[in-house]
C-alpha cells in the first residue's frame, strides 16, 4: 500500500498560514518556497512532499490524483466546482471576503445590464442571477480595479482583505458576497485508499 503523500499548496499567505498548522501535524518543509525553485519541496516526513503550485491550480491538481491533499481558497473550490474533490475541514486561514466593488453603490440600480470585470465567473454569475440582475462578465485574472477606472466595466468581483487597494483606487466594497477561508481538500480516491494515512497525519484536524 501505498504510504506517501503530496500536499498541494501555494506560495504567499496560504503558505505562510498553513505552516503552523503542518508544524502540528509534524510536517516541516525543508525548504522555502519563495526563496527555492524547487516545486515539489521534501519534507522531514519522507513519505509528504509540498507541491507548490498556483492558488487556481490547487483543486485541479487534487481532483485529477496529481496531490492527494490541497490547501486552497473557498473561493477557488467553488470556481473550480469541486468535482473530484472532497473538504475536509475548513482550516480558518486567509480570511478574506469576496466582495462587488464599483465606485457607488447607485450604479447597482443605474442600469439594466451591468458590465462586472471577475475572474471569479461562476460565483459572480451565481449572486446576480439570485438577484435578478443582468450582468455581462469580463473576465480578468489580475489588477481588477483598472476596469471601472478605464471604463471596462461598471463593477468588479474580486476577494477583499483590508480594502487599501480598493481605496487606493476610488473604489469601496458595495455588496458583500460571501465570507472566504481556506480549507484542507482531498482526492476521493486518496480519501478512500490513503485514508489511514491521511488519518494518522492530519487527524487532530479532522
Amino acid at each position: 500500500m501505498d504510504h506517501s503523500l503530496i500536499i498541494a499548496i501555494s506560495k504567499g499567505r496560504i503558505f505562510q498560514e498553513t505552516l503552523p498548522i503542518l508544524e502540528r501535524a509534524n510536517i516541516q518543509p525543508t525548504e522555502d518556497p519563495e526563496k527555492s525553485r524547487l516545486l515539489i519541496i521534501p519534507t522531514n516526513q519522507k513519505n509528504i512532499k509540498l507541491l507548490i503550485v498556483r492558488a487556481t491550480d490547487v483543486p485541479t491538481y487534487v481532483q485529477h490524483g496529481a496531490a492527494d491533499l490541497g490547501i486552497a481558497g473557498y473561493d477557488v473550490v467553488q470556481e473550480h466546482g469541486g468535482l473530484g474533490i472532497y473538504q475536509l475541514t475548513d482550516l480558518q486561514i486567509a480570511k478574506c471576503r469576496l466582495m462587488v466593488a464599483g465606485f457607488d453603490k447607485s450604479i447597482l440600480k443605474s442600469k439594466d445590464k451591468l458590465k462586472i470585470a471577475t475572474k471569479y465567473v461562476n460565483q459572480t454569475l451565481e449572486y446576480f442571477q439570485s438577484k435578478n440582475q443582468l450582468v455581462e462578465i469580463i473576465k480578468l485574472y489580475g489588477s481588477m480595479e483598472l476596469a471601472p477606472l478605464i471604463g471596462l466595466a461598471d463593477l468588479i468581483v474580486d476577494v477583499v482583505d483590508t480594502g487599501k487597494t480598493l481605496s487606493a483606487n476610488g473604489l469601496k466594497p458595495l455588496e458583500h458576497i460571501c465570507d472566504i477561508s481556506s480549507s484542507l481538500i482531498v482526492n476521493r480516491a486518496s480519501l478512500k485508499l490513503k485514508h489511514k494515512i491521511i488519518k494518522q497525519t492530519f487527524g487532530a484536524l479532522l
